[in-house]
């Protein structure tokens, strides 16, 4: 036996988080105000405060609001150039990495919206198995979900699942109606990332065409002699032109002009319905046969013969003319426009900045590459009263909080929350898609998104250094409640909940 022998090595401090009910509760308090706050009267201007040694400082205020009793008038960071690249990053992105963020601040803000804007979308992995998907192997949403959010986390190309995801709430479907049991969705995520920046004009043919689409609004089973009106009908209300722009005779005209399309099959399809067909004693279809195209496919003897008048215009129609005639419209740049500014800019846009930026829109001939360079080095983006003017999803903010800590394992956490703050991925409320901004703001939804923050860390066995953490991700602007809890914390953990749980990071 060695009689001396050496002392263990002391076993490292573990920082699985271990808050306090009155910390978890703090936490939900000031989430709650400054969202609540947000939604009613706007969330005012903020100015960068001064962190001293060891110490979080609130952001000096201004005067008060008589129309916000008991909050902050902020004045706005973003005329210095790290807050300028931190606000593209929430916008664009989902947010960063510290060592992305330094990246982006070292490169400027200029030179960062070119290389988000010109770098060409990298392609997620395959989704094993998800090609052939039938009854008896359907894709699990859950997979489904966890697969694109992975990539969300991991992707070297953030801006175009940034995109992607805009995309998927403006031209919607869901796995419900379109099923598990198909390979739709997963080819309509992976269709909608090729086109995110493509001219809006040939984007509408692959919407149009997508067969998660002809099954969503039905535009597969339409057929001349029975034309079905959905997808007609959303082309113009909520795709391109908007409300008011077309009559329901437009509605009708439309349906009979783009029937004729019907959805593609996969050997795996053709092979569950030969199967089917012979459980229930039944030959099995005649022809059927596998396509080889992950689109839909024209039959003609399904198309409507005869001319109709469709927004203002008599004559034969197909489904590239009837795009060619919706996107002549004036509704539509501005409609386009308005839709993306309250995304990436203001919840409020003014109608010269949709105006102009418009106007530029169809000089370029819809091409939203430009469209989205105009955004993004606009003055309005960077305007005092736009910082921190916009909510984040729930997609967004889990996203940020997983790639601000780190983790690339929070994939299948992050799709199983979805569904409970109301954005399940695939899985839209309405054909509209999902709200936004303020209209993210419930009680349920808050206390889940705290909830969230708070899981996320006890489950995690060591947390990254916070480090500086509230000036990556909150530009160093925190409220009077903030710094008094982030002074007030004792571990790197428990100041990690207070930063995901705050106002300051629900917001973007």
């Amino acid at each position: 036996m060695n009689e001396n022998p050496q002392p263990k090595a002391p076993r490292a401090k573990s920082s699985r988080l271990k808050p306090t009910r009155r910390q978890v509760l703090a936490a939900s308090g000031i989430t709650m105000a400054g969202l609540v706050t947000a939604r009613l009267a706007g969330l005012r201007q903020l100015t960068p405060g001064v962190t001293l040694p060891g110490e979080y400082t609130p952001t000096p205020t201004a005067s008060p609001s008589a129309s916000a009793v008991g909050t902050q008038d902020w004045i706005s960071p973003l005329s210095k150039p790290d807050a300028q690249v931190a606000q593209l990053l929430r916008r664009a992105t989902f947010g960063a990495t510290q060592q992305e963020y330094q990246a982006a601040v070292k490169d400027g803000f200029a030179k960062t919206v070119e290389r988000l804007i010109e770098t060409a979308p990298a392609e997620p992995p395959v989704l094993a198995g998800a090609d052939d998907a039938n009854k008896d192997k359907p894709i699990s949403p859950v997979a489904l979900q966890a697969w694109w959010i992975d990539w969300m986390t991991k992707s070297p190309t953030p801006f175009a699942e940034k995109m992607t995801l805009f995309w998927h709430g403006h031209f919607t479907s869901d796995y419900r109606k379109v099923t598990s049991q198909t390979p739709y969705m997963y080819w309509q995520n992976k269709t909608w990332r090729k086109i995110a920046l493509g001219r809006f004009r040939d984007m509408l043919y692959a919407v149009t065409i997508d067969p998660g689409m002809l099954r969503y609004l039905d535009l597969g089973q339409s057929t001349g002699k029975s034309p079905n009106e959905n997808y007609s009908r959303e082309l113009m209300e909520l795709f391109t032109m908007g409300v008011g722009t077309y009559t329901e005779d437009d509605v009708r005209a439309g349906a009979k002009a783009l029937a004729g399309w019907r959805e593609p099959l996969t050997q795996a399809l053709v092979d569950q319905a030969i199967k089917d067909a012979a459980a229930r004693g039944r030959p099995a279809p005649r022809n059927l046969q596998a396509d080889t195209v992950q689109t839909g496919i024209f039959e003609q003897r399904n198309a409507y013969v005869g001319q109709v008048k469709f927004l203002g215009e008599t004559r034969q129609w197909d489904t590239n003319a009837v795009l060619d005639k919706i996107v002549a419209q004036d509704s539509v740049a501005p409609f386009i426009v308005n839709k993306v500014a309250t995304e990436f800019v203001s919840p409020s846009p003014e109608a010269a900045y949709v105006k102009r930026l418009a106007d530029a829109f169809r000089k370029t001939k819809y091409d939203t590459k430009s469209l989205m360079r105009d955004v993004f080095t606009s003055p309005e983006f960077l305007a005092a009263p736009n910082y921190r003017a916009l909510m984040k999803s729930p997609t967004e903010l889990m996203v940020n909080a997983a790639k601000a800590l780190g983790s690339t394992q929070l994939s299948q956490q992050i799709a199983r929350t979805g569904d409970g703050m109301g954005q399940g991925l695939f899985d839209p409320p309405e054909v509209g898609g999902w709200p936004s901004n303020a209209s993210w703001v419930s009680t349920n939804n808050v206390l889940a998104r705290v909830n969230f923050a708070l899981n996320t860390l006890s489950g995690m066995a060591t947390v990254p250094p916070f480090k500086d953490a509230h000036v990556v991700h909150l530009d160093g602007v925190v409220s009077a409640e903030t710094a008094q809890l982030l002074n007030e914390a004792t571990d790197d953990a428990t100041r990690w909940l207070i930063v995901l749980a705050s106002p300051e990071f629900q917001l973007k």
